[in-house]
């Protein structure tokens, strides 16, 4: 009995100390409730993002795909003062092909393509080590947006609501004409 009760209250105490314990039920069912690293080291809170459109794409610097951040930079320097947040999130999942440190890649990106656009620290956007972002974004609640990541440079668009909208898979340039238009209406409403 007394074994039960003391499970029973190091699990509650668990539970009640789980970052997510004082989010409401709608902030679980956003990115707002999540809490990652910027390239730096630094804590970035995802509320701080509230009324904003996001482009949330994992990236890698030796990918058949990287020169897509040329193309990310420019969709962001021209709707950044409508409300478009753009974050870069390297992985190096796929071929290995993001095997450089934070610095590195921070060097690679600013460097190479003058990236402004705000980069996260490198995660795993798939398999048992996968970010609690990325496993969110994986098994959104919309079954069209379920799925692991299959390659470098997939794209999701969250509303200003902190609401997954649309998916993108690699070959979805960020400059087409149905991401840009996404994004738009995404803006505009």
């Amino acid at each position: 009995m007394k074994t039960g009760l003391i499970i029973s209250l190091f699990l509650a105490a668990l539970v009640c100390n789980h970052p997510f314990a004082s989010e409401t039920a709608s902030e679980i069912k956003t990115i707002y409730g999540f809490t990652v690293k910027d390239i730096n080291g630094n804590e970035v809170k995802l509320d701080q993002f509230k009324g904003k459109v996001l482009l949330i794409v994992n990236t890698a610097s030796k990918c058949g795909y990287t020169p897509q951040y040329k193309a990310l930079q420019e969709v962001y320097k021209k709707y950044e003062k409508q409300g478009l947040v753009i974050l870069g999130v390297p992985a190096n999942n796929y071929g290995k092909q993001e095997p450089g440190t934070n610095d590195e890649i921070k060097e690679f990106c600013s460097l190479t393509y003058n990236v402004t656009f705000p980069m996260l620290a490198k995660v795993s956007v798939k398999g048992d080590d996968i970010a609690p972002l990325f496993k969110y974004l994986t098994t959104a609640e919309n079954a069209d947006f379920k799925g692991d990541i299959n390659w470098n440079f997939e794209k999701f668009l969250v509303d200003k609501n902190g609401k997954l909208i649309h998916r993108y898979r690699s070959k979805v340039t960020p400059d087409s004409e149905e991401l840009v238009t996404a994004i738009q209406q995404a803006l505009d409403s």
